[in-house]
């Protein structure tokens, strides 16, 4: 088989498939009222089948069934193209074709008989001002279908059945004729044209706005993804420095503990160099994956690119500064009021030894809650607290409402990820939501140990809205508590 013969077979089945399908094409819901554009066209189609009575009574004289029977297919084809636009076209054009050929016949036998009897024609037959093929109500309704099918169905079936409705039309007045009538041809195909541009446009800019909110959605799903994964490497970097830390430590007290007994025996020796030994491979593991986690600095507009930038340093922002704790949390706030948000600090309870890692996620949060009310809230009044517990460490950032509206900021809502990521990692709960007095509160507490699964975990999404159940906060602010919030997230002493 030629290539020709090929595409001509393609093409042929192409066409097929496109216009003797049965496929329903519901017409989309309107926005506003739902039903509207279902009610209009039928409506439209009740309408036209008066007007087809009408025209086929009067001007074309057919018969009463005839006229009846072509009068309701034609209006039915016009409510059908709502759910079933091809079969619909496909009735139409029949409809359309039959009228005309009935028109023709019956001009042909009045006009026979006259010139038989050698009589004037009778008044009331159709002369040269019939419009043929198409009437004028049968022409309105074939155009409401075509629209509804270019509404729908994609530009090659809209042009298709434009081209086949074209070929029909010239078949019936090019090809076969009439003995006399005004041809509405030029109009009909002219009004054909343009509801079928004008639907397959429509068609394209829904079909375009579709895209471009699925698109809007999925890159929000990514960068929120992204934001993720590269808070999860940042607190993975961290992490891996205090567990180098530690295991540096276990190397040098392993080497240094047979000097501190005396004649120990060739079995301890042998045990603490084993020691030594798996903590170096550790260390050095553990630094093979450090590296690659730093060989790219992460995508954080406040890290300095000069690792002796002091104030990076002192917020432990640098890329290979060591990780800071609390006990830089006064370095940190005169930062943050040095960018003009005015902050204070109170600390309660009685201070213990916390788990390097509950250090590090304890300033983390503090952190990202302070850059946060200074990028949303300007002007506003922050206020930090810090209880320790016996069982854990309680942390509470509370901003007031700001003074003025806040710039634009792309990404708002990725550090609250972050947040969750370091609570939840070591087992601890963290609720983030607005308070009555329009401002914000970030509440989270972290087990002492940092063991995961030692709390119950906080829940991933907190109620921005409760008007009822509210904790009070210092500086006359409220924060709405949630549902199902454990008691450390309360500001009270957890239950041992």
């Amino acid at each position: 088989m030629s290539t020709v013969e090929k595409r001509l077979t393609r093409g042929l089945r192409t066409l097929r498939e496109d216009l003797l399908s049965s496929e329903s094409h519901p017409l989309p819901a309107s926005v506003w009222l739902r039903w509207l554009p279902h009610g209009l066209v039928c409506l439209a189609a009740f309408a036209l089948t008066l007007g087809n009575i009408d025209q086929m009574d009067d001007r074309y004289h057919l018969g009463a069934e005839y006229t009846v029977l072509c009068s309701l297919a034609q209006g039915a084809a016009v409510a059908l193209a709502l759910w079933w636009p091809v079969p619909a076209w496909w009735a139409s054009l029949v409809v359309t074709v039959v009228v005309a050929m009935g028109v023709r016949v019956q001009q042909f036998q009045l006009l026979t008989g006259a010139a038989q009897f050698d009589v004037t024609v009778p008044t009331g037959l159709p002369r040269g001002d019939v419009p043929w093929p198409w009437s004028p109500p049968g022409l309105i309704a074939h155009a409401v279908i075509l629209f509804l099918l270019a509404l729908r169905l994609p530009t090659r079936v809209a042009v298709e059945v434009l081209a086949l409705t074209a070929l029909a039309t010239y078949v019936v007045q090019g090809v076969i004729g009439a003995p006399a009538y005004s041809s509405t041809s030029p109009l009909a195909m002219a009004l054909f044209i343009g509801v079928v541009l004008l639907g397959s446009t429509m068609r394209g800019r829904r079909e375009a706005r579709t895209q471009l909110v699925e698109q809007a959605g999925l890159t929000a799903e990514e960068r929120a993804r992204r934001t993720l994964l590269e808070e999860r490497s940042r607190i993975a970097r961290e992490l891996h420095d205090v567990v180098a830390h530690h295991m540096s430590v276990i190397s040098i007290q392993a080497q240094v503990a047979p000097h501190l007994v005396e004649n120990p025996s060739d079995e301890l020796k042998e045990n603490l160099h084993g020691i030594r030994q798996n903590a170096l491979e550790a260390l050095t593991e553990l630094r093979r994956v450090l590296g690659v986690l730093r060989a790219e600095h992460p995508s954080d507009p406040d890290d300095p690119r000069d690792p002796h930038d002091m104030a990076a340093v002192a917020e432990g922002t640098a890329p290979h500064a060591p990780q800071p704790t609390l006990d830089r949390l006064d370095a940190l706030m005169e930062n943050t009021r040095a960018a003009g948000l005015a902050v204070t600090a109170e600390i309660d309870g009685d201070v213990r030894p916390l788990s390097p890692g509950v250090e590090l996620s304890a300033y983390r949060i503090i952190q990202e809650a302070l850059s946060n009310a200074l990028r949303h809230a300007p002007g506003s009044t922050v206020r930090v607290e810090v209880t320790h517990f016996p069982r854990g460490l309680q942390l509470r950032i509370i901003n007031s409402r700001p003074h003025r509206p806040a710039p634009p900021s792309p990404g708002a809502g990725h550090g609250l990820l972050g947040m969750r990521e370091r609570a939840t990692m070591l087992g601890g709960t963290l609720m983030a939501t607005g308070t009555s007095h329009g401002g914000f509160a970030v509440v989270a507490f972290l087990p002492r140990n940092g063991a995961p699964g030692s709390e119950t975990p906080a829940p991933t999404d907190a109620p921005t809205d409760t008007p009822a159940d509210t904790i009070g906060t210092p500086s006359g602010t409220t924060v709405p508590r949630a549902s199902g919030t454990s008691p450390e997230t309360t500001g009270e002493e957890p239950s041992p």
